[in-house]
Order: C-alpha cells, then sequence, then structure tokens
C-alpha cells in the first residue's frame, strides 16, 4: 500500500469523495485555482495524485479518510 504524508492524508481528507477517481478529480480541479506562489501546495497535491493513481480502488477504500489535526 502506498504511505501518504501527514500533509497529503489532510489534503486527501479536504477533497475526498465517494471514489478514489472522483477524489483525484476534485483535487485535479482544485489545482486549477492555485496562484503561481503556491508551489508547496502544488507539489503536494501533483505527490498525492500520482499515489492516488497508484492505488487500487480497493486500496482507497481501505484509507482512514479522516483528518488528524492533532500533531
Amino acid at each position: 500500500m502506498t504511505n501518504l504524508t501527514h500533509d497529503e492524508m489532510n489534503l486527501l481528507c479536504i477533497y475526498q469523495k465517494n471514489t478514489r477517481i472522483g477524489t483525484m478529480d476534485a483535487i485535479t480541479v482544485m489545482r486549477q485555482y492555485l496562484e503561481q506562489d503556491e508551489t508547496e501546495l502544488a507539489d503536494m497535491s501533483d505527490s498525492l495524485l500520482s499515489k492516488l493513481e497508484q492505488m487500487s480502488d480497493e486500496e482507497y477504500d481501505e484509507l482512514e479518510k479522516f483528518p488528524d489535526f492533532n500533531y
């Protein structure tokens, strides 16, 4: 299973949909609204999209998609 970073997991929690493909679509749409100086968020979303592409639907369904804001 692909390991997501803490920040990637939080981003996934914000944009999650019922399916892996739906979540990927939501992140792709969000990226269209990023400003040029939001490079860190662009890089993180690129990394997350790459990991989601490599993941199966079953692996996506097994993820605990609840944000962990206690760090």
